[in-house]
């Protein structure tokens, strides 16, 4: 499911749902973790997750997210963002 927020960032980069789904579920592994820097947070800082790969037509699709755990199911949050090319490219490293 997506909230409201990730429909626009997804439209503002001209992606579908399905561009995501297929970047995310064809990612080799976690390209990087981060540490949240929200000046909201009171408790520990939370984990981010960047995922940095290709949906089946080759664009590149960055997501950052974090997992949570909510009535005894994981959940990865996120939002997506993408640079579109007129070429495909490489998968990155």
């Amino acid at each position: 499911m997506f909230s409201e927020k990730a429909r626009l960032e997804l439209e503002a980069d001209r992606l579908t749902e399905l561009d995501v789904a297929e970047s995310i579920l064809t990612a080799v592994g976690i390209h990087k973790t981060l540490r949240s820097t929200s000046p909201f947070r009171q408790k520990a800082r939370k984990r981010l997750y960047v995922i940095q790969s290709l949906n089946l037509e080759g664009l590149v699709i960055y997501s950052k997210g974090k997992l949570v755990r909510e009535d005894g199911a994981d959940y990865y949050y996120f939002l997506v963002s993408s640079k579109r090319r007129s070429s495909r490219v490489s998968p990155p490293c």
